[in-house]
């Protein structure tokens, strides 16, 4: 049996400015403040001598990995991706960036959702990636239009009550 699996699906390589700076953020914290500190701490680990059996020497090793593959991935997606920092001309309808109000057609339960990149997704904040199935069926919808969302728990009837964009 085969470990093989397709590629996944490239992701829209948009971002609103606030998701930028805080990705920019990180990849400047890991690389001028937790780096440097686990690059010492790894020198002081190897000085202690015997390498295969030092467990400090292993940890930090493999810490340091996951920083450098942390930074490699940032500085790749950084340049890749390009900020929306404009409103749209049509602010009536839902396009990248919008906070979007929605009617559960058979709950009747009020739910928002921002729709930004998929860098910058929150569940808790109510921020859904533009490549989500729900954001996908929403895209160019405006005030009382309703939609069938297809998500994995079924389809789902909602109505749009309201749109905001900030700025």
């Amino acid at each position: 049996m085969s470990r093989w699996r397709p590629p996944a699906e490239k992701s829209t390589a948009l971002i609103t400015r606030e998701g930028h700076d805080r990705l920019k953020s990180e990849l400047d914290d890991l690389w001028r403040a937790k780096r440097p500190g686990v690059v010492k701490a790894l020198a002081a680990a190897a000085a202690e001598g015997d390498r295969s059996e030092n467990a400090e020497y292993t940890y930090r090793k493999k810490q340091l990995g996951e920083i450098d593959r942390r930074v490699r991935y940032l500085s790749k997606r950084l340049e890749a991706l390009r900020v929306v920092d404009a409103a749209p001309a049509d602010r009536d309808a839902v396009f990248f960036g919008a906070e979007v109000e929605l009617e559960d057609l058979d709950s009747g339960e009020l739910v928002r959702y921002r729709i930004v990149g998929p860098d910058e997704t929150d569940a808790q904040r109510g921020w859904i990636s533009i490549d989500a199935p729900l954001a996908r069926a929403m895209l160019r919808k405006r005030v009382d239009d309703g939609f069938d969302a297809v998500l994995p728990g079924g389809v789902v009837r909602y109505a749009i009550v309201g749109i905001r964009y900030r700025g």
